[in-house]
This record gives structure tokens, C-alpha cells and sequence, in this order.
């Protein structure tokens, strides 16, 4: 295909992607922001609770990332009933998987939260946020799993309408649960699962609908379902790394001090939309790249890569040069707590500064999830954890009033640039690009 071709093919699949995963971190922007007006302690409490969440929920991702490519290499393949029934072999997998954390996590939720050492008040009301938000675990899999069935027969433009209707819906069940019912953090919680579940039941009806026109199989499949979940084994210890990183720096955060801990909360919210922003062009890639290596067509593969990258780090100069201009006053829009303001501008900043460089990293995993080189990617993941913990005790080790920023400064650069260089390494050479349907 020609350059302009080869974008028409991208943004055909990115821009609805980039609607609806803008969606999904706006769900914590929204609790952050609705809650954040609460106070200190329950944006903190959030913060605990929504990091643990994220973890759990972030570790399944591979009900998504695994499903997308399986999906679009038998598409490619002109096999159209198995990538549907490859679907939803993943959304029966994901509602198992969701019944029984959510279960487990409930039950939990108190032991969770005190591994935090957060103060008492902290702890109480994360530990309500997040048990009352287990509920709404199965459905938030399933969603997952769904999506990733429709991003591989190339529709992004589905997941687009579902996550813009659970976003409003999220919205307006947060202010009347947080203020209206008078519940606070816990009302927070439970908008959120009543929308979840929600866009789960639409999700269904959409992928029965594929079903019944291809003559799919709808009851769950033993073989399928294994098949998936051997192959989401490695994604998951890839998403592990990732969580980890993340869970390192709420603990430090949470050294420092409470009011430290709510800013970390903010930066983490911003530095999420961001990414998965940018990740509407990881999931063009993963759908794109997977259909060409099923069709087996490596010139399109290729030139999808090079398209991909050229408009990640260009889109993440963009996004990153707005959010250095605003960082003076953004953090109002979370917040009136002026301990918190204070700590908030130099760490949005940086993740601004480097938000260029998560545009060539999100392609890049993209691009390696869509062609099924899972392996490699945990493998490469837990390295660059490696590398990001020694950085991260080191930038929170005097605990001054700069630390946040300098824990911001490991992230952003140490552990994304670490993240660069393995993901870049392999995307130089070809050993990723197996055709067929089916990775072998």
C-alpha cells in the first residue's frame, strides 16, 4: 500500500480506538475529580484503592491484547466463524476469571489496602472504594475481552459508542452516589460498577449478533478457551511488569507522605489518559498488523510499523506540549487542597516532557502484541523493572519536597527509556513476523 493509503488503514481503526480508550481513563479522572473535591483523604483513599484495582484489572488485559491478534490472524486467513468463535471463547474466559477475583478481591480488600501502610482514615475509605468495586470486576472482563473480539474483525467504532455511553453513565451515577446519596468514596465505587455492567450487557448482545451471522459456536469451547489462556499467560507476565511499576511508585509515593501519595494519584490519572490516547495507534497496530501476517503480506506489515511510529511520537509531542503549558494550573481541576497544588506542576510536567517517548514505546508494544511475540515481551518487561526500582528508591530517598518530581523524572525517563530500547531492538529485526493464522 502507498503511505496515504497505509494512514487512511490506521486512522480508519485509531480514531474511533482513540475515543474509546480516552474513555476508559476518564472514568478515573472523573472519580479523581469528583472525589477529589471531597479532601485529601479520600483522593488518597482512591488512590491506594484505584492503583489495586488497576492492577487487577491491567494483569487480565491479556483477555484483550490476547484476543485482538488471535481474532484478526484468522480474519486475515479468510477463517471468519473461528476468529468470532476465538472471541468469544475470550469473553467466556473472562467472565470466569472475572466471577472468581472479584469474589477473592472482596474479601480481601482490607488485607490489600494494609499493604500500603497508608494512616487509618486513608485505609478505611479504600479499602470501602474497593471492595464495593469488585462487583463490578467480572463485567469490566468481559468488556475487555469483547473489545478486543471487535478491534479484531477491525471495528473500533463498537467499542467506541459502548465506552462513550458507560462514560456518561459513570458520570452522572458518581455525583448522585457521591453527593446527592450523601455516600462519598463509596458512591464513587458504585457508579462506576453499575456502568460497567451496563456496557458488559451490551458487549454480549453485540457479540452474539457476530455469532448467529457466521454460524459461530456461542457456548464456551474447552480447546478455545486453554488456547487462549496458554497464550495469555506470557501477556500477563508482561502486564505484571507493568503494574508492578506502577504499584512501586504508589508505595513510595506513600512514604513520602499523604499529601504526596494524592498528587501521584493525579500525575498517574493524567499519565494514563495520555497513554492510552496514544495506545489508539497500539491498537490500529495490533489489528492491522495481526490481519497481515495472517494474509502474509510483510510489506503491509512493515509499512503499518513505520506509519505507526511516525505518528505515536509525532501525536505524543503534541499531547506532551499541551500538558506542559497547563501543568502551572491543571491540577485545580482534581483538587483544592493547596498542600497537594503545590507538589503537582513539576511532576505533570515531566510526564509532558516525556510524553514523545511513550508514543514510541506504546507503538512499539503494539506492534509486537499484534504480531503474537508475547515472550519476548515478558521476558524484555521484567528487565526493564529491573532497571526502573534501583532508580525509583534512589529519586525517594531523602524525602524532600522534590522527591515526587524526581520519582516522576525515573518513571518518565528511566523506565520508559529502558522500555525503548528492548521494544526497539526487536522491532529492527524480523524474527516477529510469523505469518498464518495462527502463530505457531
Amino acid at each position: 500500500m502507498s503511505r496515504r493509503a497505509t494512514d487512511r488503514e490506521i486512522f480508519r481503526l485509531a480514531v474511533p480506538a482513540f475515543g474509546a480508550l480516552v474513555a476508559e481513563p476518564l472514568f478515573l479522572l472523573a472519580d479523581s475529580a469528583l472525589v477529589g473535591h471531597l479532601g485529601a483523604t479520600p483522593l488518597a483513599a482512591l488512590g491506594i484503592a484505584g492503583a489495586i484495582l488497576q492492577t487487577i484489572v491491567g494483569l487480565m488485559v491479556f483477555l484483550a491484547y490476547g484476543t485482538t491478534p488471535a481474532v484478526a490472524r484468522r480474519l486475515g486467513a479468510g477463517h471468519e466463524r473461528e476468529a468470532v468463535e476465538a472471541g468469544i471463547d475470550g469473553m467466556w474466559l473472562a467472565t470466569g476469571i472475572g466471577v472468581a477475583l472479584g469474589a477473592i478481591g472482596a474479601i480481601a480488600a482490607p488485607s490489600l489496602v494494609g499493604l500500603f501502610g497508608a494512616p487509618a482514615d486513608v485505609s478505611w475509605q479504600a479499602s470501602a472504594y474497593l471492595a464495593v468495586s469488585m462487583a463490578g470486576l467480572p463485567a469490566m472482563l468481559v468488556v475487555y475481552a469483547a473489545a478486543g473480539l471487535l478491534r479484531g474483525l477491525q471495528d473500533t467504532r463498537t467499542p467506541l459508542w459502548v465506552a462513550s455511553g458507560g462514560f456518561g453513565a459513570n458520570i452522572a451515577l458518581n455525583a448522585l452516589f457521591i453527593y446527592a446519596a450523601g455516600l462519598g468514596v463509596v458512591g464513587s465505587a458504585a457508579g462506576t460498577v453499575v456502568a460497567q455492567w451496563a456496557m458488559a450487557v451490551v458487549y454480549v448482545m453485540v457479540a452474539r449478533r457476530h455469532g448467529r451471522r457466521v454460524g459461530a459456536v456461542l457456548r464456551p469451547r474447552a480447546a478455545g478457551i486453554r488456547g487462549l489462556s496458554g497464550a495469555g499467560g506470557w501477556l500477563f507476565l508482561r502486564t505484571a511488569s507493568l503494574r508492578a511499576a506502577i504499584i512501586l511508585g504508589v508505595f513510595l509515593a506513600t512514604a513520602i507522605s499523604a499529601d504526596a501519595l494524592a498528587a501521584w494519584q493525579v500525575t498517574m490519572a493524567v499519565y494514563n489518559a495520555v497513554a492510552l490516547a496514544l495506545d489508539a495507534l497500539a491498537i490500529a497496530a495490533q489489528a492491522l498488523i495481526g490481519r497481515g501476517l495472517g494474509v502474509g503480506d510483510l510489506d503491509a506489515v512493515r509499512a503499518v510499523l513505520r506509519r505507526c511510529l511516525w505518528w505515536g511520537v509525532g501525536g505524543g509531542a503534541a499531547l506532551g506540549a499541551l500538558l506542559i503549558a497547563v501543568s502551572p494550573v491543571f491540577g485545580h481541576v482534581f483538587t483544592t487542597d493547596p498542600d497537594v497544588l503545590a507538589q503537582l506542576p513539576a511532576p505533570l510536567a515531566i510526564i509532558g516532557a516525556t510524553t514523545p517517548l511513550g508514543g514510541y514505546v506504546f507503538v512499539l508494544d503494539g506492534v509486537l502484541i499484534g504480531a503474537g511475540d508475547a515472550r519476548y515481551l515478558a521476558l524484555t518487561g521484567m528487565a526493564n523493572l529491573a532497571v526502573f526500582v534501583p532508580l525509583a528508591w534512589l529519586a525517594t530517598a531523602d524525602g524532600g519536597g522534590a522527591a515526587l518530581a524526581w520519582l516522576t523524572l525515573a518513571f518518565g525517563v528511566g523506565y520508559l527509556g529502558a522500555r525503548a530500547v528492548t521494544l526497539g531492538l526487536r522491532a529492527r529485526g524480523d524474527r516477529w513476523m510469523v505469518v498464518g493464522a495462527v502463530r505457531a
